[in-house]
């Protein structure tokens, strides 16, 4: 569940490579449209609405009939603006990225309201604001943006980013890389921090939103194509009206939906599903009217951001890259 804008320009390399690990491949009934969702990453709790939706019907009920994918590494857009899947789960980083590359993708729905990730450490490291990265390291995947968002918090603080240990450590795990010789990094709370308390590890936590509103975005979101969506419009609102009950399910069901994703993906770990959608079913719609709900100060905010602190060449248009309109209306 890391953000990796850094895996943005590896997913260009998979416009040409075969997707890989499907999930429900059963032949398409012939009175059901076919269509296909990639993932951003391995299967987990972000997701959760999907396999909702394909298990208790909804997408059946639209005449849907849908196949969740994952690509073999990263994220989606790349893929969704080439016509290789219907929809995609990224985030507003590789959005904001894409578009700025005249990549033509727009976000439908924000899964989770709020951004839940932060630098989390293990209590007896004493960080206990960005301050105190000053001569620590921090183990990350390689990316400026997170180079950037360190500078922009410790800039609070008058602390001096050249005094962090910037060490590249990829895809290790958070637990082996605290054991060794990392300080802190950027995790979700949702995921690897639910972790941390079944394992009964004490860490400091550091909220990006609490420290620079404009960190609060959207991750992750769902995604189609420009082309896809000016096409087909009504299918996409069926894609959506379907996807929206499967959140409002998990939303209200989550010990039920836990079980409905383990079903689909039996080799994630039990205990940290299950406590992982409790978390999240208080988190996927949170403070908005309703699920997937966004705001155009959430995508301009974030695109300054990225913008200023040289993460993008060309600024966006931030009502481009987003719609609302295919959210089914508050009930």
């Amino acid at each position: 569940m890391k953000t990796r804008l850094s895996i943005f320009l590896v997913v260009l390399l998979l416009l040409i490579t075969p997707l890989a690990g499907c999930q429900n491949s059963d032949s398409t009934p012939p009175d059901k449209t076919e269509m296909t969702v990639i993932l951003d990453w391995v299967p987990n709790t972000n997701h959760t609405g999907l396999y909702v939706a394909q298990n208790q019907g909804y997408f059946a009920d639209e005449g849907l009939s849908v196949k969740i994918i994952q690509p073999s590494e990263g994220g989606a857009s790349s893929l969704i603006a080439a016509g290789q899947g219907d929809f995609g789960i990224s985030y507003q980083e590789e959005v904001t990225i894409a578009r700025s590359k005249g990549i033509p993708v727009v976000a439908l729905a924000a899964v989770i309201q709020h951004n839940t990730s932060g630098f989390a450490s293990p209590r007896d490291r004493n960080i206990l604001t960005p301050k105190d990265f000053e001569g620590k390291t921090y183990g990350g995947w390689g990316s400026p943006a997170e180079t950037a968002v360190i500078k922009a918090l410790m800039s609070k603080y008058d602390a001096d980013i050249n005094k962090v240990n910037m060490l590249n450590i990829g895809d290790t795990d958070y637990f082996t890389s605290i054991k060794t010789g990392t300080d802190f990094a950027w995790i979700y709370w949702g995921w690897t921090g639910i972790e941390s308390e079944l394992k009964n590890i004490d860490l400091s936590f550091i909220p990006v939103r609490d420290e620079y509103p404009a960190l609060d975005f959207y991750t992750p979101v769902i995604i189609a194509n420009e082309s896809k969506i000016a096409a087909e419009p009504l299918l996409v609102e069926k894609f959506m009206r379907a996807t929206t009950r499967g959140y409002e399910y998990a939303i209200k069901n989550p010990e039920k939906s836990a079980e409905i994703l383990l079903k689909a993906v039996p080799e994630l770990d039990r205990e940290l599903v299950l406590a992982s959608q409790t978390y999240l079913s208080k988190e996927y719609q949170s403070d908005a009217s309703r699920w997937g709900e966004m705001k155009l100060l959430v995508w301009k905010n974030y695109a300054d951001f990225m913008f200023t602190n040289g993460l993008i060449d060309k600024n966006i248009k931030p009502e481009k890259a987003f719609s609302n309109d295919f959210l089914p209306e508050r009930e």
